[in-house]
This record gives C-alpha cells, structure tokens and sequence, in this order.
C-alpha cells in the first residue's frame, strides 16, 4: 500500500513538473521508431469508418492478377483495410500495397462493399501515416524490380 501511494504521489508530481511540455513530440519521440506516428481529432473520427470492414472478401474479387504481378508484396485490398485500420505499425508495410491498386479501382470497391469501406480515404490515411515515420518499407529485391506505378495525389 505505501509503494502505491508513492506511485501514485510521484505521477502527480510528474504532471504537475511537465506542464506545457509538448505531449506530441514525447508521443513522437516514444512511437515512432514503432511505426505508429499521433493521429489528429479529425483522423480518430475517421479511423471507426475504417474498422467497420467484417472481412467478406468481395473486394479482393479481380485481384488475382495484382496480387500475382506484385511477388508477395500485395495480398489483396482486405489485407491491406486490415493492416490500415486495425494494426496501427502496419502502415509503412501497407503503404506499398496501396500502390498495387489504382485509385479507380478503389473507387469501384467502395461501391461493393456492403459496409461502405471507404477504400480510398484508407488509402490516403495509410500513406500519410507511413510518410511520418519514414516512408513504406524497402520492397524485397524481386518486387522492387517490377516497374513502378505512380502514386496518386
């Protein structure tokens, strides 16, 4: 009991002690080399739309050519809505697979998902989030060969 009331003195002096200090930048300093860089008000109210995939599949209908041509990089759309919305230091490792998959195409699987995944928004907000902690990962040599595909903006 007296070492949790120490504990406990101890936090709220620490408090009190870093008033104003910039809890983003510790947040940056602590989470990035993780992968997981700080989310804005606007992107947590997003990130609930995101995790309303139920993991159907029907938006991996028509990829078996991508997911082919990309040599393990891409494993399909629900794959990468997963690792988007539900496994935050996934991103950089997301990132690349969004590149696989043209902004049409995501476009059209927004309007056959029976959940509304906003496919697109996922994909901006997975490339944002992967530029802030250094970009998507090195693709593996035999990937990184195949001819690139521009990113849209």
């Amino acid at each position: 009991m007296f070492l949790l009331g120490v504990a406990l003195l101890k936090t709220l002096l620490l408090r009190l002690l870093s008033r104003g200090s910039d809890g983003i930048a510790r947040f940056r300093e602590n989470y990035d080399a993780d992968g997981l860089p700080p989310v804005t008000a606007d992107e947590r109210e997003h990130l609930v739309t995101f995790q309303r995939c139920i993991a159907c599949g029907l938006c991996d209908r028509g990829e078996a050519g991508r997911i082919a041509r990309s040599g393990g990089a891409y494993r399909g759309v629900m794959a990468l809505v997963v690792a988007g919305s539900r496994s935050m230091p996934e991103f950089r490792a997301a990132a690349y697979g969004f590149d696989f998959v043209p902004e049409a195409v995501l476009a059209e699987k927004e309007s056959l998902c029976p959940v509304r995944i906003p496919f697109r928004r996922i994909a901006r907000f997975v490339r944002d989030k992967a530029a802030a902690v250094g970009g998507p990962l090195p693709l593996p040599p035999h990937v990184a060969s195949l001819p690139p595909k521009p990113r849209p903006h």
